[in-house]
């Protein structure tokens, strides 16, 4: 079976064609955004959370309890990858992405209106932990559905190149988050953030999270899945397909995400309260750091992506991984007891290293696996990884320092999310400029 983007005549109605390709992108590229900035403000927002929704007297309980309901959300999405992977394996990936950025907003638009613990009580935190439930949920299909849709529509010679500007949204919804979160710290007292603007984060995002329903709802499948439905050819039950014909895909897909789950989080999400409370450095100090690297990762993603495309996925995965596994203790030094400017390169440093897996990461995916399990098989590993090493690594770093007394221990966690993702690179093909598997 060829790829059908490289063989569809360029014109206007061509699926190759620029404005098809920027449409694409641009549909899959808003709800990844959404997706991450949701799950950024809220671990970003950790402090003022903790302080809202959570028993009062033990600030590290507060926190703690604060990173358990943002790991809880995490454990929702292997559900949710599941239920999105079916539908969009048996009815489109168009629909899949459109309900899952729908719930995301209804999720986000009732943690922004809710009542706090002062008000409620331990209803508040009951319903907090009920809305994040929501948002993993559907988090669940997100990311791999949209790397699908577009990797899909890609010519092969671009595939890697573009699956990885879908991936940049994560970035840029992180990007957001945490200018978001440094808007608020540096202009509104912290009196003022408690009392009323700590809403305005979580409400901004429904803004965004409707313009991306729409731009959902104005687009056309994959030329891959149009095909498969036309032919009769969808799975009955996708899920039971996959684990029969593709499990040790589905394996080696979460290992492979390790470090872009687990040494995400850690790089970014949990970076920003590291450099508070380890570094002793400001609020404002640790947003416009997390700031930094989120921009020097969303330049490096394409350019990672690019490599991909033109040496190879393995070289890129390799080299991004063995740097993260090296490097990571003496840049957690350099965050723990460096001075702001040496905090800044270090966390920049750690994130750019992840960068450059995560450009090359979900095209490898995509390419393990055939199109009629392909989006239940991409939000199945990527959300196992999630579950198992994302969602619960700032929680996990938080309990090591206060169980070892020692700064240095979230540095153990990233390097050892590095080592995993290293050592699966061994055991994957080389994929680059395969055709993609339809059956």
């Amino acid at each position: 079976m060829t790829d059908r983007a490289d063989n569809t005549p360029h014109g206007p109605a061509g699926p190759s064609t620029p404005q098809s390709t920027v449409k694409v992108i641009r549909a899959a590229v808003v709800g990844t955004i959404v997706e991450y900035y949701d799950f950024g403000i809220y671990g970003y927002m950790a402090t003022t959370i903790a302080a809202l929704f959570f028993v009062q007297g033990d600030d590290t309980a507060a926190l703690l309890g604060t990173f358990a309901a943002f790991a809880v959300a995490f454990f929702l999405r292997v559900p949710g990858g599941i239920v999105f992977g079916h539908i969009g394996d048996k009815y489109g990936r168009k629909r899949a992405l459109s309900w899952t950025i729908l719930l995301m907003v209804i999720a986000t638009a009732a943690m922004g209106l809710m009542p706090t613990y002062a008000t409620l009580g331990i209803w508040a935190t009951t319903i907090l932990v009920l809305a994040r439930c929501v948002q993993g949920f559907a988090a669940g299909g997100e990311l791999g559905g949209a790397n699908a849709f577009v990797s899909e529509s890609a010519p092969a010679r671009w595939r890697a190149t573009q699956t990885s500007m879908v991936n940049s949204g994560t970035y840029l919804g992180s990007l957001a988050a945490s200018l978001v979160a440094l808007a608020l710290t540096s202009t509104l007292s912290e009196d003022q953030v408690l009392e009323w603007a700590w809403r305005i984060p979580f409400l901004l995002s429904v803004v965004i999270g409707l313009v991306g329903v729409w731009i959902r709802n104005h687009m056309e499948d994959t030329p891959q899945f149009q095909e498969l439905a036309d032919k009769g050819e969808t799975k009955k039950l996708p899920l039971r397909d996959l684990l029969s014909t593709s499990g040790g895909a589905v394996l080696k897909i979460v290992l492979l995400g390790a470090l872009i789950t687990g040494g995400y989080y850690i790089a970014s999400v949990y970076a920003a309260t590291y450099l508070q409370t380890a570094g002793g450095h400001s609020s404002s100090m640790a947003f416009l750091s997390t700031s930094l690297a989120l921009v020097l990762g969303v330049i490096t993603l394409p350019i990672a992506g690019y490599a991909a495309d033109r040496f190879g996925r393995k070289p890129v995965l390799f080299g991004g991984s063995a740097a993260a596994a090296i490097l990571g203790v003496p840049v957690f030094m350099m965050m723990s007891t460096g001075p702001a400017w040496q905090a800044v390169l270090g966390q920049s440093v750690l994130f750019i290293a992840v960068s450059v897996v995560n450009g090359a990461s979900y095209v490898t995916y995509v390419e393990m696996l055939k199109a009629s399990v392909r989006y239940s098989g991409l939000a199945l590993g990527n959300n196992i990884t999630n579950m198992m090493l994302g969602g619960t690594a700032p929680f996990i770093a938080t309990w090591l320092i206060d169980l070892t007394g020692n700064n240095l221990a979230p540095a153990g966690y990233f390097v050892f999310c590095a080592l995993l993702t290293l050592g699966t690179v061994f055991t994957v093909k080389e994929t680059k400029g395969i055709e993609l598997r339809v059956d």
